[in-house]
């Protein structure tokens, strides 16, 4: 395991923390994030107030939000049609397909956009293989579905490495 594969380029308390300026500070004009525990919790799909007034501000400033999920084309369309958010279903990650399928459809280069995730062997991983900047965030809820408790174990292994060589990773309230 290399590990810095798997480190962030940043890392932030939750995806509602960056804010409009500091995007447009790094030149981001897409957010290419995660669904469950990123944006809304896995088991919530309604959002928060929090998200609802995060995704206005990020719309009122021209930046796009575009979700890059792993989970089925029902799953997402179900979550995140009420919100009018585009989407990339079946992402595949760590693989690059969802990331790739994302900047091809809505016609973005690599440095205009951010991955932001909860998870570094999916998320984190996925954005280094395209090459992209990558933005970690703590998960919205401790509990989580079983698939993803199995990445958790891994996970847990590469943060004690990463934490070894680096130090811990410091969650901010932005970028």
């Amino acid at each position: 395991m290399v590990i810095e594969n798997y480190m962030p380029d940043f890392a932030v308390e939750a995806v509602y923390d960056l804010t409009v300026p500091s995007l447009q500070a790094h030149g981001i004009k897409a957010v290419l994030v995660d669904l469950d525990n990123t944006l809304i919790a896995w088991n919530n799909p309604d959002g928060t107030p929090e998200m609802k007034q995060w995704l206005h501000d990020l719309r009122d400033a021209g930046i796009r939000i575009i979700v890059v999920s792993n989970n089925t084309k029902k799953r997402v369309q179900r979550a995140v049609e009420k919100f009018g958010i585009d989407y990339v279903y079946w992402a595949l990650k760590p693989f690059t397909f969802g990331i790739d399928r994302a900047m091809k459809e809505f016609h973005y280069e690599k440095s205009e956009v951010v991955m932001v995730g909860d998870q570094l062997m999916t998320d984190i991983r996925a954005a280094h293989r395209a090459g992209i900047r990558s933005i970690l965030v703590k998960p919205l809820v401790q509990h989580d579905s079983i698939k993803t408790q199995i990445n958790r174990a891994r996970e847990r292994r590469a943060m004690r490495k990463i934490t070894e060589k680096y130090g811990p990773i410091t969650y901010k309230k932005g970028i």
